[in-house]
């Protein structure tokens, strides 16, 4: 981490391939420290832009997969994930998900992040997805705990519900990673439960994670300082 940037800031490089990623990469350079690579990017390059930024750029790295399949393939796939050196890597928060995820990741230090309730959902959402009726704050704050339990290092959570999970028995020593979060005066976007990144940080947030706001600015880098200004 250099002195300009903070891992607290995790930004989402939400484009379409390695090159484009890589450009991005470059006008951002010493203001960021750690990146997220998702699905969007993974048959364009992601796989091959996150080694070269962890192992030639000094870079941290949060592979964004949102895996779920049955125990012997996440446990697998984990398994060959792990091998890359990676920083941190999402599952479904699923108790059995998580467990497999934790066996195949033995032996590395890649951190397991379990999905809580993704940040675009709102409970008429979870209505039409069948999930139990209830408050969506009580079932994040249910499906972390017992995320933990099963042996996650952290969890992805909406900031809305990041002080509420930090405040669980069962995240002593656990981080919390908040997506949904949008500085002040940004566009909202798909994002429905949201929040500044000083309101994250404090509500109990370890890292945030933002995307559109920085690679759309007209300056993507001078938006990340600003947002780690933020935050100090």
């Amino acid at each position: 981490m250099t002195k300009q940037s903070d891992d607290r800031l995790i930004v989402a490089l939400d484009v379409p391939n390695l090159i484009q990623g890589t450009a991005l990469v470059d006008r951002l350079g010493d203001s960021v420290s750690f990146y997220k690579i998702g699905l969007g990017m993974l048959t364009g390059g992601g796989l091959a832009l996150a080694n070269e930024l962890k192992q030639e750029r000094g870079k941290r790295i949060f592979l964004d997969m949102k895996l779920f399949d049955i125990g012997a393939t996440i446990e697998a796939a984990v398994r060959g994930l792990a091998q890359y050196e990676l920083d941190f890597l999402t599952v479904h928060g699923d108790p059995q998900v998580v467990a497999a995820a934790a066996v195949g990741r033995a032996g590395s230090d890649l951190k397991i992040l379990a999905v809580t309730v993704l940040t675009s959902l709102d409970r008429a959402d979870l209505d039409a997805n069948l999930i139990k009726p209830g408050d969506i704050a009580q079932i994040t704050l249910e499906r972390a705990a017992r995320a933990f339990e099963a042996g996650a290092d952290g969890v992805i959570a909406s900031p809305q519900e990041a002080a509420l999970i930090r405040a669980l028995p069962q995240a002593k020593g656990k981080l919390i990673v908040t997506p949904g979060v949008r500085p002040a005066g940004a566009a909202q976007g798909d994002q429905k439960r949201i929040a500044t990144p000083a309101q994250a940080i404090a509500d109990g947030a370890d890292h945030i994670v933002v995307g559109r706001p920085i690679w759309q600015a007209a300056d993507p880098a001078a938006a990340a300082r600003a947002i780690v200004d933020s935050l100090r």
